[in-house]
């Protein structure tokens, strides 16, 4: 007998978060659109975060209070492993999977420090992007194909790139919008 699909658990995928890195910067942005259903609840939503004294970026798609405990986790681990953000997802990843009160938050990460970016998922997923370019939510497919047909563009940098890739997402998915927030790192 299959449990009927609560229609709230899918709110996760309703954002749009895109990470990249180009010359010496990497990126992260995020739209503003907060949506419960079809009725969109704010627009100038901030999903993105500094982390590690600021040597960590990082961005969520998922229930906000999630995305928090997440964070805080993510920092502890930080802290423990010195700034090591791999190290520090791999342990977060551990815990995500085996802790009952971690398993349920519905949210994925996309985090990056100077030297690697990577995808963190509930599922203990660590995964690093071959193309240093990562689409998160609803609205990541177009923002992750619109950075790449961008990145190559040598009148554009890093900063450039996503907020034009995040401006076409915008255009397409209904769950995202043009009020886009962002966190950049020199290299």
């Amino acid at each position: 007998m299959r449990r009927k699909e609560d229609p709230s658990r899918s709110l996760w995928h309703r954002t749009t978060i895109l990470c990249l890195r180009k010359g010496k910067e990497v990126v992260i942005a995020g739209d503003g659109q907060v949506s419960m259903g079809a009725t969109i609840v704010k627009s100038n939503a901030k999903k993105l975060r500094r982390l590690a004294g600021g040597e960590v970026i990082a961005g969520f798609a998922g229930a906000t209070a999630d995305a928090f405990a997440l964070f805080e986790r993510l920092e502890g681990k930080l802290e423990q492993y010195k700034g090591q953000l791999s190290r520090a997802c791999v342990e977060l990843a551990k815990d995500w999977r085996t802790d009952r009160y971690l398993r349920r938050l519905e949210a994925m990460m996309a985090v990056a420090d100077r030297h690697v970016s990577l995808i963190l998922s509930g599922t203990g997923d660590v995964l690093e992007p071959e193309d240093g370019i990562i689409g998160l939510g609803s609205g990541g497919p177009y923002a992750l194909a619109a950075a790449r047909a961008l990145i190559d563009n040598p009148d554009l940098d890093a900063e450039a790139v996503a907020r034009r890739a995040m401006a076409i997402a915008a255009q397409i998915c209904v769950y995202t919008n043009d009020v886009i927030a962002l966190e950049k790192l020199e290299i």
